[in-house]
């Protein structure tokens, strides 16, 4: 099975298991809208492929793992567009959550995909007990206090937000939790995998800084969004073209990265695949 129909399947089995006759079904239609279809799914890729690398002796606890990392993914995306943070109107190329199904049950389903998340790591706990204690520490860490997505949130509540720190934040520490993880789940040490997360994470959220501050038409987002919310942003600073830089070191950096192992060369691959949709051409032109 390819890794994009291992993460579909791993995602589809977590929303099933809570599709009961006994759930209220417009929890449901929202935990499906907010998961399907989603995005290009690259934190759980590249969960999947750092445990490929690695060995991957354990399918379903690396499957179990990449849905963890996707599932928290989606609840950010639910929580950062509600009124109260972006009051964002779409996302992934159709009406955001809040809007189709009303802000309490997208609060709620963003509630409950974080609790599925950890929900599918205990489901598949009984296999090797001794990778799952680790695997939630590495991922909580990615998702809470003081440094996780939450924290990067947090920070735009903030008068003054350090922007590295709030980048990391917001963006790098799930890419973190994704490359840890993987290498976790498939029986190995998530640390030499760290700084492959902390430079893709970088490099999307410089990625993200130039949607916002370059009107593109690639992104389903308004624009302009970070200067009208007074945010940090690598343009603001840098300037597009310093940005653009910053990207291109920072994608050079995660591919030099990749540890010595057998499927380093895969990664490698991988990694510069998934960077060249960073800054994709229209951008670049556009800044120019």
């Amino acid at each position: 099975m390819t890794l994009p129909a291992r993460v579909e399947a791993a995602l589809k089995a977590a929303i099933d298991r809570a599709d009961t006759p006994s759930a209220p079904p417009g929890l449901i239609k929202a935990l499906r809208y907010a998961v399907f279809p989603g995005g290009a799914r690259v934190r759980p890729m590249l969960c999947l492929a750092v445990a490929r690398a690695c060995g991957d002796d354990r399918p379903e606890i690396s499957d179990a793992t990449a849905a963890a990392v996707e599932l928290l993914h989606c609840a950010s995306l639910v929580h950062d567009d509600l009124p109260c943070f972006d009051n964002a109107g779409f996302r992934r190329g159709k009406v955001s959550v809040h809007a189709a199904h009303g802000e309490p049950l997208a609060l709620l389903a963003g509630d409950a995909l974080i609790v599925m998340a950890f929900e599918r790591l205990a489901v598949v706990g009984a296999a090797e007990p001794g990778r799952i204690a680790p695997l939630i520490e590495a991922i909580a860490r990615g998702v809470g206090a003081p440094a996780g997505i939450t924290a990067g949130q947090a920070w735009e509540s903030e008068s003054v937000a350090p922007l590295e720190i709030y980048h990391q934040a917001k963006t790098g520490a799930l890419f973190v939790a994704a490359t840890t993880s993987g290498a976790i789940a498939a029986g190995s040490d998530g640390t030499p995998w760290r700084f492959l997360g902390e430079t893709l994470g970088a490099a999307y959220q410089v990625a993200d800084d130039l949607m916002d501050a370059v009107q593109s038409g690639l992104c389903d987002k308004p624009v302009g969004q970070d200067a009208l919310l007074q945010r940090p942003n690598v343009v603001a600073e840098r300037g597009v073209q310093g940005a653009l830089a910053k990207l291109d070191d920072l994608v050079e950096q995660a591919v030099a990265s990749v540890p010595d192992c057998e499927g380093a060369q895969e990664m490698r691959d991988l990694v510069r695949m998934t960077a060249m949709r960073l800054a994709p051409k229209q951008l670049s032109r556009s800044a120019a």
